[in-house]
């Protein structure tokens, strides 16, 4: 696993982005109390959250520019929809630290846009 983490490959950055979103994602869910609404929110949220990360992860490994374009647009609208659910809980007033899902926001919205441009240029790139 260190020798797969020393290499360096194209899109490290962003993966490890994805994946540090995930984790922040997942570290605020204990917060949400037991009522049966917050939990179905956390389901989702733990859902898509982590989604976007293994498409992306499932986009690195592509048989073709075309499956590419199409991994990296799912992975998108995954990170898509883990927004929609942290828009929700913010107000829901189901999470106290208002500027840990202010920051969970930003970077969702910072990892939307770098996808869309990623499907983007590669959808443009002759080859």
């Amino acid at each position: 696993m260190e020798s797969e983490r020393a290499e360096s490959r194209k899109g490290d950055d962003i993966a490890e982005r994805l994946e540090g979103f995930a984790v922040a994602v997942l570290q605020s869910l204990p917060r949400l109390e037991g009522f049966w609404a917050s939990r179905h929110l956390a389901r989702q949220l733990v859902r898509c959250a982590t989604g976007g990360g293994s498409n992306y992860e499932e986009a690195r490994g592509a048989e073709s520019r075309a499956d590419f374009v199409h991994k990296v647009s799912i992975a998108g609208k995954e990170l898509r929809e883990a927004h929609y659910w942290l828009r929700l809980a913010r107000r829901a007033n189901y999470l106290d630290e208002r500027q840990e899902i202010e920051r969970l926001l930003r970077e969702a919205t910072e990892l939307i846009a770098i996808l869309t441009a990623s499907a983007r240029t590669a959808k443009a790139t002759p080859g």
